[in-house]
């Protein structure tokens, strides 16, 4: 695969979009999101929906939208389907690379690696995987699953040394203690003290 760059992650007006595998219906969503906002930033997450049949076509539809990131075209297994593929913008894993040893045997295939504490094991396995990921030229992302602020902490330790910040997980829970002051207006921020600094 033929690196797509670093992608770049304006500190405002961001969005993940996510796909679900079927081309027509996902270039109508891509489409539809880009024309109500053509100013932000949007990467998308295929969330393992592709096979190598429709790589192309999903590949040239999301350029000429403009989007900025494709994260996790292809099942977990059939990373095998990337190898030799052109992709105009950067493709990042999730699924395929979960830890150190599987960054060691994928990374050609991508340009992005998605962190997910809950995936590799924690901190010091994510830390790992970050440096590494720099020594290997690619952008780094942290992630989380869904998960309380008080589970997402450590990701937040990795989102100090990374290009794109996705901890949302608290987000979606209406029970988190704390989630309401972490977000605010699209924006995550973690005050002082929060985890008891």
């Amino acid at each position: 695969m033929s690196p797509g760059g670093r992608p770049t992650f304006p500190p405002v007006e961001a969005l993940k979009l996510k796909l679900d595998g079927s081309l027509a219906a996902d270039t109508e969503r891509v489409r539809a999101v880009r024309r109500a906002r053509p100013d932000i930033w949007i990467g998308v997450d295929a969330n393992q929906g592709y096979g190598g049949e429709h790589l192309d076509a999903l590949a040239a539809m999301l350029a000429d939208a403009r989007i900025a990131l494709l994260e996790q075209p292809v099942r977990r297994g059939s990373e095998h389907l990337l190898d030799g593929w052109r992709c105009p913008i950067p493709v990042a894993a999730d699924e395929s690379i979960l830890d150190g040893v599987e960054l060691e045997t994928h990374h050609r295939r991508f340009n992005v690696v998605n962190i997910k504490l809950d995936k590799c094991g924690g901190l010091t396995e994510a830390l790992r995987m970050a440096a590494l990921a720099r020594r290997l030229g690619l952008t780094v992302m942290v992630g989380n699953m869904g998960g309380s602020s008080l589970a997402m902490a450590p990701a937040f330790v990795i989102g100090q040394c990374s290009d794109i910040v996705d901890l949302d997980g608290a987000w979606f829970l209406a029970d988190d203690p704390q989630g309401a002051r972490l977000y605010a207006d699209g924006m995550f921020a973690a005050p002082d003290g929060f985890w008891g600094a």
